[in-house]
Order: C-alpha cells, then structure tokens, then sequence
C-alpha cells in the first residue's frame, strides 16, 4: 500500500461544487487537503465532508494572497501544494510531488504546467499557454505574496526553483458569464489594492485595453480558437481596460486635511485662512495646530468657520514654549481625511496649491514644497491692507523670483524622481497620506524649541520605505516675512535627530498615539 504524502493540498473555496468531488479525488494520497471557505452558499461543504483527508476552516476574504498564506498557517505539514477548486492533478504530477516532498529539500520551489480550458475544450492561446506556475513549497521557507490579486510565491535569493512533471487540468471558465465575473472582481481588486498608489487616466486603460486585445488574439493566436478565442480575448482586454478605470475613479475619491501651525500671529493666519478658501480645489477640512496662542486666535479661527461650510477646527494646546511637534500631532489625530497638507501659519497659498500637491500624492511618497520668500515692506504692506493679495512671480517684495513660476510641464520635469535627502526639510509646504504618517507614528512629541522635528520625522519615514518628491514650479505658497525663532534647543534636538538616524528608527514613543486610539495608529 502506497503511503500518504506528508504534505497538505491547500485550496481557497466559495461555491466550489462543479469540480470538487474530481479534485479531492486526485488529491486522495495527500495526508491533509486543507479547504479555507470565504462563503459557500451550495454543497461546497457537504462534499468536503465525503474524504477523510479534508481539513475545513472559515475566513471571511481578505485578498487572495492572505488567504492563501493563512492557509499555509492553519495546515498540518510544512510542505505546502496550493491548488485551485477548479483544478484536477493528473496522476503523474501526484507522483512528482511525493518524490519532491519526500527529498525535503526546503529551499526547492516546485513549479507545474496548467493546461486551460474554456467551455470543456483545451486552449494553447490567448496568453493561456504555456502556463508554467510556481506551486509546491516549504512554508518555514517562503510564502505568498500578500497582494489581493494576481499574488505569487516570494521567491527568497537562496532558491531553487524546479519543474514538476505531469499537469494540472484547469477548468478556467465554462462561458462568457464565468470570464466577466472574474473580470469585475479582479479588477476591483487590482484598483483597491493600488489606490492612491499608482497613477492611472482613462486614455491608459484604453491604451492597455487595445494593446491587451491585440496581444492575445493576434500575437498570442487567440484567432486560432474562433468564437471562444475571440471571446477570451475581449475579455482580456476589457479586464485590462476595466481595473485602469476603476483605479482612475478611485484615485479621484481621495480627502485632504490642511493643517496650519500657528502661535500668536492671527493677521497672517487670517489672510492664510482665505486662501485656503480660494483655492481651485477646496480641502475637506482645515486644522488651526495652535501651540497655545492667545484669545485673538480662536476669533480668527471663528471668523472662518462662520463663513464657509468646510469644517475648520481649532487644534490648541497650552503654551509651554514651541511644541510644534505635539501640536502637529494633536491636529493629525483629529483629522478625518486620506491625505495631509502642512503649511504653517504665515503661508498664503496660490489658488492651485492644494490642486498641486493632488497631482503628485501617492503612498509611500513624502511630497516637499517650496516658499517664496516675502521682503519685510512687502509683509507689512499685506498685513496693512489686510485683504487676501494677488501675488505672482511678477509683485513685487519677492526674493528668488523664480521659486513663484508655476508650470506645470516643469513641474513634471522636477518632482518625477524620488529621493532620500534631508536637506531642505521644512514643514511650511509638506504633504503626506495619513496612513504613512501613522505607520511611525506621527511626530516626535520630545522635539521642544525650534529645529530638526521635521527632519527627525521625515528620517523616520524614510526608514519605514517612503521617498521624497519634491515639488517645483507648483504647490506655490508665499511665506510672510518674521524674525527667526531661537535656537536654544537645537543642541538637544540635533541629538534626538542623530539616535534617530543612527538607531534607524521607525516609531517614535511619544507620537500620535498619544492622542489617538492605538489601534488606528497600528492601521487596525
């Protein structure tokens, strides 16, 4: 008598009943066939319960990859088959694994050929073939890809990938019903998984749609398999097009927060308030950091508020010296929006500022602007009037002229490569996607005096894998002219900025969190 396979066959099921009694059946020799149900409504499990190897466990749908890497969690054994519910194992791969799993050899991946199936009839085309897969794999060794869709084996600089021999036969789809539903949730899943991450248009799916349709039925013979190659093309090609829109429409749904830090400079504040009432694009909420400034500043805050329907919330804390940090802080813990604007309270914005730094916001990006610096008479001149003032690169009371150019074809040119330097760290013009600012934490809250919280903050999201972009030619803001704040404190806080780099930390102790519930700074 044969011995079992010291192996568990691991499949995600919902609604599985088509196939499974043939797939089960050749997966007989296996010690555990390990099914993880996000949902069956039919006899998925009442067919489980016929074979005696079959394990069956639960899980609401998390993505594809963290499906199948809780399932590698939840088998008996460490070498792991992933398999589909719709894909049947002939008896020549059967064997090839059990010889594999029998060498134990952990840093060996296994891979296999699939042969698919459209309507019961075998197709070698439309990009279906050769369908060469990675699929049999030591757990204590490698995992999935934790993607929602389109996941992969991580392959490790140590492995040694190998082809199984035998096959897998894959029922792919029975119709065009089948090809269209898979479609619409792979795409949804492939917009979701990349929102706010990579750039989309809906001329680039239309440009990935036709390439994807000219690929598969012309270059990868789809013509070859009349109607049903047509079909499986076109399908393709509007699953290209489909997950480009989708991306595109939901990178248009983001929020932005614009915080503004202030102390004791209600004039500027006010003006710097209407411009962020002006702007082409509105923020979805303003946030006055107030690091303990008098009665005069809740009136301006006020003032506002009254005269527009977009949230303003006045963020103040008690004075006890500059605490910039703390106060960022608190006004991040506050805020509801995707996406976080930092200005500070003297900055009055172009009317495209906030439209600019949309242009370029992706996660994992760190987007640093510019100032234009204002003359101390041109100040005073704004301040006076006290109206919001017109202001380009052509006023007058402006230094290094050209920071005020605002184009876009330039803008394009500076901020399209990422980097990692600190120099020219200044919160005044910054902007960020929340979650980023979470995941270390926020500020340092033990940054007291002037200097280096910004750069000991943006250090630690460098560690955590962000880039800076920088933004040129665009995201304008005309900083109103002040004497410089003392510099008592920046032999502590270079010291703060120097474990930081030295540690490469990435959460600060004293951050967010002390503000906020720990499971949203943990992203829970």
């Amino acid at each position: 008598m044969m011995h079992t396979i010291p192996a568990t066959a691991a499949m995600l099921v919902k609604n599985s009943e088509r196939y499974l009694s043939e797939v089960l059946s050749a997966l007989k020799d296996f010690d555990e066939v390990l099914l993880l149900d996000n949902g069956s409504t039919d006899r998925t499990f009442e067919i489980a319960k016929g074979f005696p190897n079959v394990s069956y466990y639960k899980h609401d749908f998390i993505g594809f990859g963290p499906m199948k890497n809780l399932a590698a969690r939840l088998a008996q054994n460490d070498w792991i088959f992933s398999i589909d519910s719709d894909e049947v194992a002939d008896e020549a791969l059967i064997e090839a694994i059990r010889a594999a799993v029998l060498e134990n050899e952990k840093e060996h991946i296994f891979s296999l050929s699939r042969l698919n199936h459209y309507h019961g009839c075998l197709i070698k085309g439309c990009g279906w073939y050769p369908d060469i897969i990675p699929r049999l794999y030591h757990r204590r060794f490698t995992r999935f890809s934790d993607r929602q869709v389109h996941e992969s084996l991580v392959l490790p600089q140590e492995a040694k990938v190998k082809q199984l021999d035998g096959r897998l036969k894959h029922y792919s789809f029975e119709n065009a019903e089948g090809l269209i539903q898979k479609m619409q949730q792979y795409s949804s899943l492939y917009a979701e998984e990349n929102r706010f991450k990579k750039d989309s248009s809906p001329f680039k799916a239309l440009l990935h749609g036709g390439v994807s349709f000219v690929k598969n039925y012309l270059l990868k013979r789809g013509f070859a398999y009349g109607a049903d190659g047509l079909t499986i093309s076109v399908s393709n090609a509007q699953g290209s097009y489909y997950k480009y829109v989708k991306l595109y429409e939901r990178n248009r749904t983001i929020t932005v927060s614009l915080i503004i830090t202030t102390y004791n400079r209600p004039d500027a504040l006010e003006l710097v308030l209407k411009s962020a009432l002006s702007q082409t694009r509105l923020p979805d909420e303003i946030i006055v950091a107030d690091d303990g400034s008098r009665q005069e500043t809740a009136e301006v805050v006020d003032f506002i508020r009254r005269r527009t329907s977009i949230p303003v919330k006045h963020s103040w804390q008690p004075d006890r010296g500059f605490r910039a940090a703390e106060s960022r802080n608190r006004a991040l813990a506050q805020a509801k929006s995707d996406y976080i604007v930092l200005i500070d309270g003297d900055m009055v914005l172009d009317p495209s500022f906030i439209a600019d730094h949309l242009k370029i916001a992706r996660k994992g990006r760190l987007i640093q602007g510019s100032r234009v610096i204002l003359t101390e008479d041109k100040t005073q001149d704004i301040l006076d009037e006290g109206d919001l003032p017109a202001l380009s690169m052509f006023s007058s009371g402006i230094e290094k002229r050209l920071s005020a150019l605002r184009c876009r074809c330039l803008a394009k040119l500076a901020g399209r490569k990422g980097n990692r330097k600190h120099k020219g760290i200044k919160t005044c013009n910054m902007g960020f996607f929340r979650s980023d600012a979470l995941a270390v934490n926020g500020f340092d809250n033990s940054f007291v005096g002037w200097g280096r919280e910004d750069s000991e903050f943006v250090a630690r999201c460098y560690h955590n894998g962000m880039k800076r972009y920088n933004l040129k030619f665009a995201g304008i803001a005309y900083h109103l002219w002040h004497n410089e704040a003392e510099r008592d404190s920046l032999p502590q806080n270079d010291a703060l900025l120097e474990a930081t780099l030295s540690e490469r930390k990435i959460r600060c102790v004293h951050g967010v969190s002390d503000f906020i519930k720990d499971e949203e700074v943990a992203g829970k």
